[in-house]
């Protein structure tokens, strides 16, 4: 049986910041108008939210560490 979204969100988010961060700004630029990494047409999905997280499962975006470069204050 397929999980529903609140249980994929809740598995795969499992109280990370990050990946929250991660979910929402994806979810932004599909409300935008960036097109899914996959065919979601063909796999009749309209919903943002569900896009973006197949996106995360499937490994088609993850998260990257930025490199923040400390200044030294003398």
């Amino acid at each position: 049986m397929d999980s529903t979204l609140p249980q994929r969100l809740q598995r795969n988010i499992n109280g990370s910041f990050a990946r929250t961060v991660l979910l929402q700004k994806r979810i932004r630029q599909l409300v935008r108008g960036d097109a899914p990494l996959f065919d979601a047409e063909m796999e009749r999905m309209e919903n943002p939210i569900e896009i973006a997280l197949t996106e995360v499962e499937r490994g088609l975006i993850e998260l990257v560490e930025e490199q923040v470069e400390e200044k030294l204050t003398l």
